[in-house]
Parts: structure tokens; sequence; C-alpha cells
């Protein structure tokens, strides 16, 4: 396949698809079992046979586009990469996607010892390529979050190189432009056994994929939050701050009761002076007052979102004055608007929030702040428009 490395992408694409149809000798993530820590471009091939190679890469999962919530739909291939506490990752693999085999006595399952990742994999207008968004942020994050919890983390490198390759391996997965995204979900883990409380002995980084729709079940329209006074999320020195896996189980009682009283999702106050917000139960939190925006200050205890940053730096090209700031409950009982952001939920506009029974609503619709920060960013993400920011990350579409 020499020829096509001198074509563009656009015609190496349907060159490709050509091939494929006809039987061509195009490498096939079907095919092969392994697959080199190293560029996504760059596959080495170490091929099986494999009754899925008699598919075509480019045949669509059997799913309806148009059903997509945030569930899991499986998809069919991993990535997966390991090494021991006082060494550095180097080599990975492109796995089926299945169960993990995990000593009863592993780090992440007895001291909680992992943290998680999240990002989406968009399809390109013109059907040839996948872009990825801010993905060495992620990367940095994950690093950050590894050296709190003692673990060994991949390069940046590494990182987004593993993440290309699992879009690449699960690319029929990847819904149409405006149908959703395949959201990539990193892990990183204490896998080895230990039974006394110190770092796992051995870790385990992988990477697997789902594809998604919205997050709410509210779709586009505008959700409604609870503050819960009594639960909190995180506290001053914890892990409030990186992306641990032992931030979000806790909060799973407070969500359920409010989601039983008919609320969207919670949010959460310092666990301090309980009087200034924090976040929401997986998203962060913006409030809108004339053309200012404010959204909490992150002091260990919040996380700091890629999506946050983007919006605030999005916003600030519009012309609105951004600020980090401790964010109190009578500055939201206040304010014009309030919206949601995150990797899953994107842009989310908040209808209302009640607070210790006073309900507070807030301007929603096409006419908002939010609605327009959530087209620019979007339209970003899907490259419907230049990206000035260098922001997006390409993938071609057929690995060579």
């Amino acid at each position: 396949m020499w020829i096509t490395r001198a074509l563009n992408p656009a015609l190496t694409c349907k060159l490709a698809k050509v091939l494929n149809r006809f039987g061509g000798p195009l490498p096939t993530p079907g095919s092969c079992s392994l697959f080199a820590s190293r560029s996504a471009s760059s596959f080495q091939h170490a091929c099986t046979h494999d009754p899925e190679s008699n598919r075509s890469d480019e045949d669509n999962a059997d799913i309806n586009w148009d059903d997509l919530g945030f569930g899991l739909v499986p998809t069919d291939y991993m990535y997966v990469m390991k090494c021991s506490q006082d060494d550095t990752f180097s080599y990975g693999e492109v796995n089926r996607y299945g169960n993990l085999e995990l000593s009863p006595s592993s780090g992440v399952l007895n001291y909680g010892q992992g943290l998680f990742e999240g990002l989406k994999a968009y399809r390109k207008g013109d059907g040839c390529g996948f872009l990825l968004f801010r993905p060495e942020e992620n990367a940095r994050r994950m690093q950050m979050g590894a050296k709190r919890m003692c673990m060994p983390s991949p390069s940046v490198d590494q990182f987004v190189n593993a993440v290309k390759q699992t879009v690449l391996a699960n690319k029929r997965w990847v819904p149409p432009q405006g149908k959703g995204s395949l959201y990539l979900r990193p892990l990183l883990m204490g896998s080895g056994p230990v039974l006394g409380l110190a770092p796992a002995p051995e870790y385990m980084f992988l990477v697997y994929a789902s594809p998604v729709g919205t997050y709410f079940k509210e779709g586009l329209a505008p959700i409604n939050l609870i503050i819960d006074d009594e639960i909190h999320r995180a506290t001053p020195g914890g892990t409030g701050g990186v992306k641990t896996i032992t931030n979000y189980g806790p909060v799973l009682k407070a969500q359920v009761r409010a989601k039983s009283n008919g609320f969207t999702d919670v949010l959460f106050l310092d666990s301090t002076e309980k009087r200034y917000l924090e976040e929401a139960s997986s998203c962060n939190l913006f409030i809108v007052k004339d053309n200012v925006i404010s959204t909490p200050i992150t002091r260990g205890t919040i996380l700091a979102g890629i999506t946050r940053k983007s919006i605030m730096e999005i916003a600030g090209d519009y012309g609105y004055k951004v600020e980090e700031r401790l964010v109190s409950v009578e500055d939201l009982t206040a304010a014009d608007e309030v919206f949601c952001t995150g990797t899953a939920v994107v842009v989310a506009p908040v209808g209302s929030i009640t607070y210790q029974g006073q309900r507070y609503a807030y301007k929603t619709g096409i006419e908002t702040v939010s609605q327009q920060l959530y087209s620019a960013l979007t339209a970003i993400q899907m490259g419907l428009v230049k990206d000035k920011k260098s922001w997006t990350v390409e993938i071609e579409h057929q690995p060579i």
C-alpha cells in the first residue's frame, strides 16, 4: 500500500474503502491482535486468525444512532499497557474488549488506587478521519493524579497514541457526525497484589470505548439540580482535585436521593463553611450575571475540568468577563443563568436549582450565554469551523 502514502487524506480514505470492498490487502484491527505503543499511523502487526477479520472495518456498527444515550455499548477492542512500580510504561497492545483478570488483593480493589479520564472522538464531516479534543490535557491531568496516588503514569505521547489506537480499532463504532461521539475511558490502576496498605507493585493502563449521545436523560433540555448540604464531595487536603475513582462512589447516595425526588443531579457545597458551591456529581458549574461569567475557584477540592478551561477561554474571546472565585449560594440565587460543563455533559443549561426547599429558576433557550458557548465549543470539537486554537488532534481514517 505504498502508493497511498503519496495521496492526500481524502483520496487515501476513498481508495482504502474501494480496496476493502474488493478484498484488498489493507491491514485491519480485526485481523491483528497486537500493536506497538507508537504512532497510531504506524501500527506494527502480529497477525493471527480472527473470525472478525472477514468483516470490513468500513461496516457500520449494528446500532440505532438516534437512540444513543450515555450508557455502555461494548465495542470491539481495548488498549492495555502494564508496568511495575519502579518502572515506566513502554509497550502496549490492542486486545479484544473483555473482562480483566485481577488479583483479589490488587491495590485498586482493596485500597482504591486508581484514576480515570474521559474524552471523546468525533467523526469528521467528510467521513475520512476523526477528531480528538485536547487529549494532551487529559494526559497531563492523569500524570498529576498519578503523582498524588503514588502510581507511575504513561507519558503524554503514550497516552495520546493509546487513545488514537483505540479509536482506530473501534472506528466502526464512531457515530456519524451530529449523532454523538465515541467516548473513551482511559484507566490507570494498581493491578498488582498488596495486603498491607502500600502502593501496588504492578500497574495497568487501559483505554476502552463506547459510543454515546447526551449525558442527561433530558438531552439538550435544561436540567434541574438540588443542593445537598449534608453530603460533601471532597474535603481540603483530600483528592477532590484529581480524577481518582474514590471521588465518585461517595456521591452516589446524594445522587440517588436527588433523582428519586425528580432532580437531574446534585450540587455540592464546600465541607468547611457549607456556603460555597463546588461542583455537581460529574461536572463543573458556571453562573452568569450581566456580562460576568463566574466559576468556583479550584482549591484542591474541585476538579479542574478540561471543558471548563476551554469554556473560560472561549467566553473571554466573546468579550465576557470571566472570574474564578468563591461562588456562594447567595451568588447563585441572584444569577441570570447557570450552566454545567464537562466532557460527558459538554455544556448543559440549568433550568432550576433547589436549596432548602426554595426553587430558583434561570434563563434558558436559544438566546443565552450557555447556548452561545455550547455552539462555539462543539463547532471546534466536530471540525465545523477552523481550529484556530490548535485544540483538536486529527486521526487519519486508515492506518497505513
